[in-house]
Protein backbone atom coordinates (compact mmCIF):
# COMPACT_ATOMS: atom_id res chain seq x y z
CA UNK A 1 0.00 0.00 0.00
CA UNK A 2 2.88 2.49 1.11
CA UNK A 3 4.56 1.43 -2.39
CA UNK A 4 1.79 2.47 -4.15
CA UNK A 5 0.86 5.73 -2.39
CA UNK A 6 4.81 6.38 -3.31
CA UNK A 7 4.35 6.06 -6.67
CA UNK A 8 0.88 7.92 -6.78
CA UNK A 9 2.65 10.43 -5.21
CA UNK A 10 5.39 10.54 -7.54
CA UNK A 11 3.25 10.49 -10.55
CA UNK A 12 1.56 13.47 -9.18
CA UNK A 13 4.81 15.48 -8.37
CA UNK A 14 5.63 14.86 -11.99
CA UNK A 15 2.58 15.67 -13.70
CA UNK A 16 2.71 18.62 -11.66
CA UNK A 17 6.71 19.63 -12.72
CA UNK A 18 5.63 18.86 -16.27
CA UNK A 19 2.40 21.15 -16.23
CA UNK A 20 4.82 24.02 -14.59
CA UNK A 21 7.51 23.47 -17.36
CA UNK A 22 5.40 23.20 -20.27
CA UNK A 23 3.80 26.89 -20.00
CA UNK A 24 6.11 29.32 -22.27
CA UNK A 25 4.84 32.99 -22.15
CA UNK A 26 5.54 35.52 -25.16
CA UNK A 27 5.63 39.21 -24.86
CA UNK A 28 4.45 40.13 -28.28
CA UNK A 29 4.75 43.99 -29.24
CA UNK A 30 2.98 46.11 -31.72
CA UNK A 31 3.89 49.73 -32.84
CA UNK A 32 -0.03 50.51 -32.77
CA UNK A 33 -3.18 51.62 -30.39
CA UNK A 34 -5.15 49.03 -28.81
CA UNK A 35 -7.97 49.34 -31.69
CA UNK A 36 -5.10 49.51 -33.71
CA UNK A 37 -6.23 46.80 -36.87
CA UNK A 38 -2.57 44.94 -36.30
CA UNK A 39 -3.03 44.42 -32.51
CA UNK A 40 -6.45 43.40 -33.24
CA UNK A 41 -4.90 41.37 -35.47
CA UNK A 42 -2.10 40.15 -32.58
CA UNK A 43 -4.86 39.57 -30.12
CA UNK A 44 -6.31 37.11 -32.43
CA UNK A 45 -2.99 35.18 -32.93
CA UNK A 46 -2.39 35.13 -29.55
CA UNK A 47 -5.85 33.49 -29.02
CA UNK A 48 -5.24 31.18 -32.15
CA UNK A 49 -2.20 30.12 -30.32
CA UNK A 50 -3.29 29.37 -27.36
CA UNK A 51 -6.07 27.24 -28.56
CA UNK A 52 -3.92 25.18 -30.83
CA UNK A 53 -1.27 24.36 -28.07
CA UNK A 54 -3.95 23.42 -25.17
CA UNK A 55 -2.80 26.93 -23.25
CA UNK A 56 1.22 25.94 -23.34
CA UNK A 57 2.19 28.73 -25.56
CA UNK A 58 0.93 31.69 -23.91
CA UNK A 59 1.24 35.16 -26.01
CA UNK A 60 1.13 38.59 -24.16
CA UNK A 61 0.18 41.48 -26.57
CA UNK A 62 1.71 44.70 -25.59
CA UNK A 63 0.60 47.76 -28.09
CA UNK A 64 1.81 51.31 -28.55
CA UNK A 65 5.63 50.04 -28.43
CA UNK A 66 5.39 50.18 -24.59
CA UNK A 67 7.92 47.46 -24.62
CA UNK A 68 10.75 48.84 -26.89
CA UNK A 69 10.34 52.95 -25.84
CA UNK A 70 8.12 53.49 -29.35
CA UNK A 71 11.78 53.15 -31.24
CA UNK A 72 11.67 50.73 -33.52
CA UNK A 73 15.18 50.10 -34.60
CA UNK A 74 15.91 49.68 -30.68
CA UNK A 75 12.82 47.25 -31.20
CA UNK A 76 14.64 45.25 -33.82
CA UNK A 77 18.01 44.83 -32.09
CA UNK A 78 16.36 43.84 -28.76
CA UNK A 79 14.55 41.08 -30.07
CA UNK A 80 17.96 39.64 -32.08
CA UNK A 81 19.26 40.27 -28.20
CA UNK A 82 16.84 38.68 -26.59
CA UNK A 83 15.31 41.03 -24.59
CA UNK A 84 11.78 41.32 -26.77
CA UNK A 85 10.09 37.75 -27.29
CA UNK A 86 8.24 38.65 -30.70
CA UNK A 87 7.27 41.74 -32.36
CA UNK A 88 5.57 43.06 -35.01
CA UNK A 89 6.74 45.94 -37.23
CA UNK A 90 6.09 46.68 -40.50
CA UNK A 91 7.98 45.90 -43.61
CA UNK A 92 9.17 49.44 -44.75
CA UNK A 93 11.00 49.86 -41.59
CA UNK A 94 13.37 46.65 -42.15
CA UNK A 95 14.35 47.98 -44.94
CA UNK A 96 17.14 50.02 -42.60
CA UNK A 97 18.18 46.80 -41.89
CA UNK A 98 17.95 45.13 -45.32
CA UNK A 99 16.93 47.59 -48.26
CA UNK A 100 15.25 44.32 -49.84
CA UNK A 101 12.48 44.91 -47.97
CA UNK A 102 12.02 48.25 -50.00
CA UNK A 103 10.90 46.85 -52.86
CA UNK A 104 7.70 45.77 -51.35
CA UNK A 105 6.74 49.20 -51.04
CA UNK A 106 7.20 50.76 -54.63
CA UNK A 107 4.30 53.20 -55.30
CA UNK A 108 1.39 51.46 -57.75
CA UNK A 109 3.59 48.26 -57.89
CA UNK A 110 0.93 45.88 -56.79
CA UNK A 111 -2.78 45.80 -58.44
CA UNK A 112 -4.67 44.93 -55.57
CA UNK A 113 -4.49 43.56 -52.04
CA UNK A 114 -5.26 39.64 -53.48
CA UNK A 115 -1.41 40.25 -55.22
CA UNK A 116 0.13 41.64 -52.53
CA UNK A 117 -0.66 38.66 -49.93
CA UNK A 118 0.49 36.47 -52.46
CA UNK A 119 3.80 37.70 -53.00
CA UNK A 120 4.00 37.85 -49.03
CA UNK A 121 3.29 34.52 -48.55
CA UNK A 122 5.36 33.37 -51.51
CA UNK A 123 8.61 32.90 -52.51
CA UNK A 124 9.77 36.36 -52.82
CA UNK A 125 7.95 37.12 -49.20
CA UNK A 126 10.02 33.97 -48.08
CA UNK A 127 12.91 34.85 -49.35
CA UNK A 128 12.94 38.25 -47.86
CA UNK A 129 12.26 36.67 -44.53
CA UNK A 130 14.73 33.98 -44.59
CA UNK A 131 17.08 37.24 -44.94
CA UNK A 132 16.27 38.05 -41.22
CA UNK A 133 18.15 35.37 -39.75
CA UNK A 134 21.50 37.22 -40.73
CA UNK A 135 20.16 40.34 -38.10
CA UNK A 136 19.54 37.41 -35.63
CA UNK A 137 15.58 37.30 -35.81
CA UNK A 138 12.98 34.47 -36.75
CA UNK A 139 10.95 35.50 -39.25
CA UNK A 140 7.86 33.73 -38.74
CA UNK A 141 5.28 34.96 -41.49
CA UNK A 142 4.27 38.67 -43.56
CA UNK A 143 1.14 39.78 -43.16
CA UNK A 144 -0.78 41.91 -45.48
CA UNK A 145 -1.65 46.01 -44.50
CA UNK A 146 -4.29 47.81 -46.01
CA UNK A 147 -2.90 50.20 -48.49
CA UNK A 148 -2.05 53.34 -47.94
CA UNK A 149 -3.78 56.71 -48.68
CA UNK A 150 -3.60 60.41 -47.95
CA UNK A 151 -4.84 62.90 -45.41
CA UNK A 152 -4.31 67.28 -45.83
CA UNK A 153 -5.16 70.57 -43.85
CA UNK A 154 -5.17 72.01 -47.27
CA UNK A 155 -7.38 70.86 -50.03
CA UNK A 156 -8.53 67.51 -51.63
CA UNK A 157 -6.40 65.61 -54.01
CA UNK A 158 -7.34 64.19 -57.21
CA UNK A 159 -4.07 65.31 -59.50
CA UNK A 160 -0.30 65.32 -58.34
CA UNK A 161 -0.10 69.08 -59.33
CA UNK A 162 -2.52 69.56 -56.30
CA UNK A 163 0.47 68.14 -53.76
CA UNK A 164 2.50 70.98 -54.87
CA UNK A 165 4.41 72.32 -52.02
CA UNK A 166 2.17 70.55 -49.34
CA UNK A 167 4.53 69.74 -46.39
CA UNK A 168 3.68 65.72 -45.75
CA UNK A 169 4.69 63.47 -43.10
CA UNK A 170 6.49 60.15 -44.46
CA UNK A 171 8.40 57.31 -42.91
CA UNK A 172 12.42 58.01 -42.48
CA UNK A 173 12.47 55.95 -45.51
CA UNK A 174 14.32 57.10 -48.86
CA UNK A 175 11.30 56.08 -50.88
CA UNK A 176 8.87 57.97 -49.59
CA UNK A 177 11.13 60.94 -49.37
CA UNK A 178 11.87 60.15 -53.30
CA UNK A 179 7.85 59.47 -54.45
CA UNK A 180 6.54 61.83 -52.19
CA UNK A 181 9.18 64.77 -53.89
CA UNK A 182 8.88 63.89 -57.30
CA UNK A 183 4.55 64.29 -56.76
CA UNK A 184 5.69 67.99 -55.63
CA UNK A 185 5.20 67.57 -52.25
CA UNK A 186 7.86 68.38 -49.46
CA UNK A 187 8.08 65.27 -47.77
CA UNK A 188 9.13 65.50 -44.17
CA UNK A 189 10.13 62.45 -42.18
CA UNK A 190 9.05 61.87 -38.82
CA UNK A 191 8.94 59.50 -35.91
CA UNK A 192 5.00 58.28 -35.87
CA UNK A 193 4.25 59.00 -32.32
CA UNK A 194 4.92 63.19 -33.00
CA UNK A 195 2.76 62.78 -36.32
CA UNK A 196 -0.16 64.03 -34.40
CA UNK A 197 1.10 67.03 -32.16
CA UNK A 198 2.79 68.09 -36.19
CA UNK A 199 -0.47 67.92 -37.56
CA UNK A 200 -2.13 69.74 -35.14
CA UNK A 201 0.60 72.87 -34.75
CA UNK A 202 0.76 73.01 -39.06
CA UNK A 203 4.44 71.71 -39.02
CA UNK A 204 3.51 69.42 -41.94
CA UNK A 205 0.14 69.94 -43.29
CA UNK A 206 -0.75 65.84 -44.11
CA UNK A 207 0.61 62.36 -43.48
CA UNK A 208 -0.06 59.17 -45.40
CA UNK A 209 -1.21 55.42 -43.78
CA UNK A 210 -3.52 52.96 -44.33
CA UNK A 211 -7.16 54.49 -44.21
CA UNK A 212 -7.88 53.01 -40.39
CA UNK A 213 -5.01 54.97 -38.69
CA UNK A 214 -6.37 58.45 -38.96
CA UNK A 215 -9.43 56.82 -36.76
CA UNK A 216 -7.28 55.40 -34.00
CA UNK A 217 -4.44 58.10 -34.20
CA UNK A 218 -7.34 60.54 -34.03
CA UNK A 219 -6.19 62.49 -37.25
CA UNK A 220 -9.38 63.58 -38.18
CA UNK A 221 -9.45 66.07 -35.15
CA UNK A 222 -6.23 67.94 -37.21
CA UNK A 223 -7.15 66.69 -40.82
CA UNK A 224 -9.74 68.11 -42.97
CA UNK A 225 -9.57 66.26 -46.46
CA UNK A 226 -8.94 62.18 -47.20
CA UNK A 227 -7.85 61.01 -50.45
CA UNK A 228 -8.57 57.17 -51.24
CA UNK A 229 -5.39 56.98 -53.07
CA UNK A 230 -4.03 53.30 -52.36
CA UNK A 231 -0.44 54.79 -53.43
CA UNK A 232 1.68 52.18 -51.59
CA UNK A 233 1.70 48.57 -49.73
CA UNK A 234 3.26 47.70 -46.96
CA UNK A 235 3.20 44.11 -44.76
CA UNK A 236 3.57 43.38 -41.24
CA UNK A 237 6.73 41.19 -40.17
CA UNK A 238 5.62 39.00 -37.36
CA UNK A 239 9.02 37.92 -35.82
CA UNK A 240 10.52 36.00 -33.07
CA UNK A 241 13.62 35.72 -31.16
CA UNK A 242 15.59 32.40 -33.03
CA UNK A 243 16.80 31.09 -29.65
CA UNK A 244 13.24 31.46 -27.58
CA UNK A 245 11.62 29.77 -30.78
CA UNK A 246 13.80 27.11 -30.88
CA UNK A 247 13.39 26.23 -27.00
CA UNK A 248 9.67 25.10 -28.38
CA UNK A 249 8.88 21.60 -29.18
CA UNK A 250 8.34 20.78 -32.63
CA UNK A 251 4.54 20.31 -32.16
CA UNK A 252 4.35 23.65 -30.72
CA UNK A 253 6.85 25.63 -32.98
CA UNK A 254 4.16 23.86 -36.19
CA UNK A 255 1.39 25.20 -33.87
CA UNK A 256 3.11 28.85 -33.95
CA UNK A 257 3.79 28.50 -37.21
CA UNK A 258 0.13 27.24 -38.09
CA UNK A 259 -1.32 30.17 -35.89
CA UNK A 260 0.35 32.55 -38.11
CA UNK A 261 -0.96 32.11 -40.97
CA UNK A 262 -4.35 31.22 -40.32
CA UNK A 263 -4.07 34.89 -38.25
CA UNK A 264 -3.23 36.22 -41.45
CA UNK A 265 -6.16 35.28 -43.02
CA UNK A 266 -8.77 36.63 -40.19
CA UNK A 267 -6.60 40.06 -40.62
CA UNK A 268 -7.11 40.12 -44.53
CA UNK A 269 -11.04 39.85 -43.24
CA UNK A 270 -11.03 42.37 -40.92
CA UNK A 271 -9.64 45.08 -42.47
CA UNK A 272 -11.60 44.53 -45.75
CA UNK A 273 -14.48 45.50 -43.55
CA UNK A 274 -12.66 48.17 -41.65
CA UNK A 275 -11.92 50.00 -44.59
CA UNK A 276 -15.53 51.31 -45.58
CA UNK A 277 -16.24 51.66 -42.02
CA UNK A 278 -12.95 53.67 -41.60
CA UNK A 279 -14.10 56.02 -44.09
CA UNK A 280 -18.11 56.54 -42.76
CA UNK A 281 -16.37 57.19 -39.26
CA UNK A 282 -14.33 60.03 -40.82
CA UNK A 283 -16.66 61.28 -42.73
CA UNK A 284 -19.20 61.38 -39.85
CA UNK A 285 -16.08 63.55 -37.90
CA UNK A 286 -15.95 65.80 -40.65
CA UNK A 287 -13.78 64.84 -42.99
CA UNK A 288 -14.27 65.40 -46.68
CA UNK A 289 -13.20 61.67 -48.37
CA UNK A 290 -12.34 61.38 -52.55
CA UNK A 291 -11.25 58.46 -54.19
CA UNK A 292 -9.33 58.85 -57.06
CA UNK A 293 -10.94 57.38 -60.12
CA UNK A 294 -8.91 54.78 -62.66
CA UNK A 295 -7.54 58.00 -64.93
CA UNK A 296 -6.86 59.99 -62.00
CA UNK A 297 -4.78 56.97 -60.91
CA UNK A 298 -2.78 57.07 -64.09
CA UNK A 299 -1.43 60.34 -63.33
CA UNK A 300 0.05 59.04 -60.03
CA UNK A 301 1.21 55.55 -61.22
CA UNK A 302 3.38 57.25 -64.55
CA UNK A 303 4.68 59.69 -61.16
CA UNK A 304 5.88 55.81 -59.88
CA UNK A 305 7.14 54.34 -63.34
CA UNK A 306 9.12 57.15 -63.88
CA UNK A 307 11.11 56.41 -60.46
CA UNK A 308 11.53 52.69 -61.22
CA UNK A 309 15.17 53.03 -62.17
CA UNK A 310 16.20 55.10 -58.59
CA UNK A 311 13.99 52.42 -56.61
CA UNK A 312 16.00 49.81 -58.26
CA UNK A 313 19.02 51.37 -56.58
CA UNK A 314 17.18 51.69 -53.32
CA UNK A 315 16.67 47.69 -53.08
CA UNK A 316 19.90 47.73 -53.81
CA UNK A 317 19.43 43.75 -55.66
CA UNK A 318 18.76 44.30 -59.29
CA UNK A 319 17.68 40.44 -59.22
CA UNK A 320 15.10 40.29 -56.79
CA UNK A 321 14.09 43.93 -57.89
CA UNK A 322 13.90 42.49 -61.49
CA UNK A 323 11.67 39.26 -60.03
CA UNK A 324 9.62 41.44 -57.74
CA UNK A 325 8.46 43.25 -61.23
CA UNK A 326 7.69 40.33 -62.74
CA UNK A 327 5.89 38.55 -60.42
CA UNK A 328 3.37 41.69 -60.97
CA UNK A 329 3.62 41.68 -64.19
CA UNK A 330 5.36 44.99 -64.74
CA UNK A 331 8.84 44.08 -66.15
Amino acid sequence: MRKIGSLLLASVLALATHVAMAKTTFNLSTPDPDTSEITLAAKKFAEIVAAKTGGEVEVKVFPNGQLYGADPSAAVRQLSGGSLDMLLLSSSLYANFNPKFTAISVPYLFDDTAQLRSYLSGPLGNELLTDLNGIGIKGLVMWQRPFRQMTNSKRAISQPQDMAGMKFRVPNNPLWMEFFAKLGAVPTPMAFGEVYNALQLKVVDGQENPINIPVTAKFYEVQKFATMSNHMADGWVLAINPAKFAALTDAQRQAVQAAAVEAEAWKYANDTADIDKSVEFLRAKGMQVNSLTPDQQKAFVAVSKQLFPRFSALVKDQVFFDKTLSFVGKK
